[in-house]
């Protein structure tokens, strides 16, 4: 098939009855409140690294690498959440769980207003990161549910842009309160900052509360038929039955699949690619900064390039690996690339720190490292292509196992590789980068092989047997299964 003709059939995909109008209405109400939460999610996870450089660190009198461990005490929140929230989406509706933690953050983002020390921020940061936990891997779950193969990657990648978005536009809403709102009532404006940020979140959750679909086998939502939850379900394959997965028996499973270390694997290596953007390094860069000066305005500003670039890159390489017929592994090997040149970039930079050569060199080489944000997007949805004919318990389990082993690494990297103290250069953490950009590029080829093993024995087999996830070879479960979707 010609190039045309793949676009067109792309563009231009051939519906059941009725099924058009079925993907634009769950297209509105989940996209939307799945969207829209995550960035107030961003803004409400992200606003630190914005009021630490707006007067917060004086205010407060920070202290050596104090803000790296406030990032830790998130970090392991977020980390022991992550299963337990995920499960709770088997016990509890969606669309009741979703907005009661979405409540909860908020609440405990306006809390941080009223600090008076880091080891406050600490302790609030922790319960954050619980409650936050909800968020990134409950979406993809629920993703996973309602759109097939070939919807889900634009999906993921709409998603994780609006993530990015909450991080692009947190830069300008702190220099709006910063110059608006600074000391009006005598209050600091890196303190307004997180009274505004939480305020947000309430609407939001009250509009998932009445409005989220939950998924297509539970879903009672008015605005969808009868016929309309049947067409939902047909779409996706039929759940297999899990038992309670609270047993030995179930983690046992987990535990010996090769799925689950297949993909935690991959997250675990992928998401430390990501530090140069989650460890808001591009700050502390500006901060540091050997020769300039920036004011306040400008250190909340310039870096919103970062997240710019990842918005851009999520939505290409997740429009494009749909279109290539699910090729998420193409990402791994673009961030390989992308890790291993902007080190060396800021690496070469650092020779020289105070010429304009080297300032222009580092801001180059971290807004391209923004790009490597599309790895979220795209190695989320690989998963749920690769688990779609799995119970959806299991398939919630490894997901959320997925963000938990990223982040227990992540609790400690910063710390070893990237500790405030060492800015604005982070020598010891470019070289880490480079490393671990190589093992990811390795990884993504090791998981392609088995992912393709997969799909070869599922094209073979006509009638699967259910899968136990022990071994690739002995399952028959095809991850590239074609139906009647949407763009």
């Amino acid at each position: 098939m010609s190039l045309k003709n793949r676009i067109r059939e792309y563009f231009h995909t051939d519906y059941r009855p009725g099924e058009r109008l079925l993907v634009q209405k769950i297209d509105f109400f989940i996209l939307t409140f799945c969207c829209v939460s995550y960035l107030v999610n961003y803004l409400d996870r992200n606003n630190l690294a914005n009021a630490y450089v707006s007067g917060m660190r004086e205010d407060l009198n920070f202290v050596g690498n104090q803000y790296n461990e406030i990032l830790v005490c998130f970090t392991i929140g977020y980390v022991l959440g992550q299963i337990p929230c995920n499960l709770s989406l088997h016990y509890i509706k969606p669309r009741y769980f979703f907005p009661m933690m979405m409540c909860l953050w908020g609440g405990l983002t306006m809390v941080t207003a009223s600090v008076q020390r880091p080891q406050s921020i600490m302790a609030i940061r922790f319960f954050l990161g619980l409650c936050e936990a909800s968020t990134f891997v409950g979406t993809h779950y629920i993703l996973g549910s309602w759109y097939t193969e070939r919807e889900l990657g634009k999906r993921s990648g709409l998603f994780t842009a609006s993530g990015l978005a909450g991080t692009m536009i947190g830069g300008f809403i702190q220099t709006g309160i910063y110059e608006r709102l600074h000391m009006r009532h005598g209050m600091a404006g890196w303190r307004w900052l997180f009274i505004i940020d939480g305020l947000l979140v309430f609407p939001v959750a009250l509009y998932g509360f009445f409005l989220f679909p939950d998924t297509p086998h539970t879903t009672n939502a008015p605005y969808l038929s009868e016929a309309e939850r049947e067409l939902a379900r047909s779409r996706v394959p039929p759940p297999q039955r899990e038992k309670s997965p609270i047993t030995l028996g179930f983690l046992k499973k987990v535990l010996t699949s090769w799925y689950w270390w297949g993909f935690v694997m991959l997250w675990v290596i992928a998401g430390e690619t990501e530090s140069f953007s989650t460890k808001s390094l591009l700050h502390l860069y500006m901060e540091n900064h050997p020769s300039i000066e920036y004011s306040v305005p400008q250190k909340n500003n310039y870096p919103t390039g970062v997240p710019a670039v990842g918005i851009i890159s999520t939505l290409f390489w997740a429009t494009l690996t749909d279109f290539l017929g699910g090729k998420r592994y193409l990402v791994g090997y673009w961030i390989g690339i992308t890790g291993v040149v902007t080190s060396a970039m800021i690496l070469t930079a650092a020779k020289d720190p105070t010429s304009s050569l080297s300032t222009r060199m580092t801001f180059a080489a971290y807004y391209w490292a923004g790009s490597v944000y599309a790895c979220q997007a795209t190695f989320f949805a690989w998963c749920n292509d690769a688990m779609r004919y799995e119970s959806p318990v299991f398939r919630s389990v490894v997901l959320a196992g997925m963000n938990l082993g990223n982040n227990a690494v992540d609790a400690w990297w910063g710390i070893v590789f990237y500790p405030a103290s060492t800015a604005p250069w982070f020598n010891r953490g470019m070289w880490a980068m480079i490393a671990t950009s190589i093992a990811l590029a390795i990884w993504t080829a090791i998981l392609t092989y088995g992912v393709w093993r997969l799909h070869r024995n599922r094209a073979i087999n006509e009638a699967p047997g259910q899968s136990t996830g022990l071994d690739p070879e002995k399952s028959g479960h095809h991850v590239g299964t074609k139906e009647s979707s949407s763009v």
